[in-house]
């Protein structure tokens, strides 16, 4: 799993490249971990290579969101294929994202 992160003013570009699976998620959350202790502007994850997501993965998002809204943040979605868009409705993760 690769993670690109480029930041632009208030918003904070996140690129996840491959599968969000159990083993990645681990160097993915540490990598995120500054991400998450400034996360008072716009956050897009742009999953438009990402190809998988296991439920390791959704916990962080969720964790993203979380630190998000604790700081005024807010976080964007955009770019889920059709098989990671089934997994985000199937665990409710839609209403809780805005997604593009």
């Amino acid at each position: 799993m690769e993670v690109i992160i480029n930041k632009e003013n208030a918003v904070t570009n996140v690129r996840l490249v491959g599968r969000l699976d159990t083993p990645a998620s681990q160097e993915v959350s540490e990598q995120l971990e500054p991400i998450m202790a400034n996360a008072s502007g716009t956050i897009v994850l742009d999953c438009t290579e990402m190809s998988y997501i296991s439920s390791s993965g959704l916990r962080i998002f969720l964790s993203l969101r979380k630190a998000a809204a604790s700081q005024g943040g807010k976080i964007i979605v955009k770019n889920i294929s059709d098989d990671i868009r089934q997994v985000f409705m199937m665990t409710g993760f839609l209403n809780l994202f805005e997604i593009e």
